[in-house]
């Protein structure tokens, strides 16, 4: 629903045509009429919108996946960044150990790129699914 609907514009502009015709002794129950009208036209919308969502999880749910929360994303995101700094002490150690330099450059170049993939979302044959589109908000159409 837009911000300047043009059927509740004329529905407002009939409510206080109505009013100066009646007078105001009618106004409360025209104002009650409008808002009645306005809450129909809200639970409407409302409906319509939470229908698609329910819609389009069940589409996600029928295809074998399930939706992620954005907790879970940031929790999974920030553990295994976590995991992977606390395992390149010893990786870093073994590197420098057995190559030197390079092979440190060698470690922390791979321990990047899982972190970069992984942040991206993963490798979609990996998890034997593909990634799911980012949708936009429902409230925002």
């Amino acid at each position: 629903m837009e911000a300047r609907d043009p059927e509740l514009t004329k529905e407002l502009d009939a409510t206080l045509q109505a009013r100066r015709e009646l007078g105001p002794e009618y106004e409360s129950a025209l104002i009650e009429s409008f808002l009645e009208k306005l809450d129909q036209r809200l639970d409407s919308t409302t409906d319509r919108r939470v229908r698609r969502q329910l819609a389009e999880q069940q589409v996600v749910v029928a295809r074998g996946a399930r939706p992620r929360t954005a907790e879970e994303t940031f929790a999974a995101r920030y553990g295994f960044g976590v995991i992977s700094l606390v395992l390149a002490i010893p990786l870093s150690a073994i590197a420098v150990v057995q190559a030197d330099f390079a092979g440190l450059c060698v470690a922390w170049l791979g321990i990047v790129g899982v972190n970069v993939a992984q942040a991206a979302g993963g490798v979609p044959w990996a998890r034997g699914r593909s990634r799911e589109s980012k949708q936009s908000s429902d409230w925002e159409s």
